[in-house]
């Protein structure tokens, strides 16, 4: 598997600045996130979708057409990028606009979570499906939100203010947002269930 990083723009919020694309092997895009990268003079390597919301295919970009309905844009996407043996990617728009999209988004981050390391950023930070160990680096003064899916348990972070000690957390009942990291490296880790870890500046 290529551990090399892929720039993955979708069709939600796009970020006021552009991340610097030196740091990525390949920059691809969903059909609706193309006009946005075409506005900031960024040409990807490949864009894919049912292109129902592109009108203008672009020349000189390998276009991959996808229109089958039982799967989103974002799902496709990640099966391509699976095929040609991509893992570390970063995805940019996935959040914002309309929240239904943002909630299958974070549905479809769990479906690829044992094929793909997936770490999304907005314009308040970043998010990603934590590992059953997981350490944030440089986030002293940060807010971090642990938010299950559906649940979580045996969960133990050190560096929060508010710290877990061998808590549950259930999507319905407890959640874990807002807290503040009071060191420069946090370490959060739990024993089952899944869990989204959200670092916001």
């Amino acid at each position: 598997m290529n551990t090399e990083k892929v720039c993955l723009f979708l069709n939600g919020e796009q970020p006021k600045f552009i991340p610097n694309l030196q740091a990525y092997k390949l920059i691809c895009a969903t059909d609706g996130a193309y006009q946005f990268l075409k506005a900031n003079n960024v040409v990807p390597d490949f864009i894919s979708g049912d292109f129902d919301s592109i009108e203008n295919i672009p020349d000189g970009v390998e276009v991959i057409h996808t229109p089958n309905q039982d799967f989103t844009d974002f799902d496709k996407v990640l099966q391509i990028l699976f095929e040609r043996a991509f893992k570390n990617i970063h995805v940019f728009g996935a959040s914002g606009k309309e929240q239904d999209h943002f909630l299958g988004n974070l549905h479809t981050a769990l479906q690829w979570k044992d094929k793909l390391d997936l770490t999304f950023f907005d314009n308040h930070g970043y998010y990603f499906l934590a590992d059953k160990i997981s350490e944030i680096e440089n986030c002293m003064g940060k807010t971090i939100s642990l938010i299950p899916l559906p649940q979580a348990t045996g969960i133990v972070t050190t560096g929060l203010q508010y710290p877990l000690k061998n808590e549950n957390l259930s999507f319905g009942s407890r959640i874990g947002t807002r807290n503040k990291a009071l060191e420069n490296k946090v370490s959060i880790a739990f024993e089952t269930g899944h869990l989204f870890l959200f670092v916001n500046d």
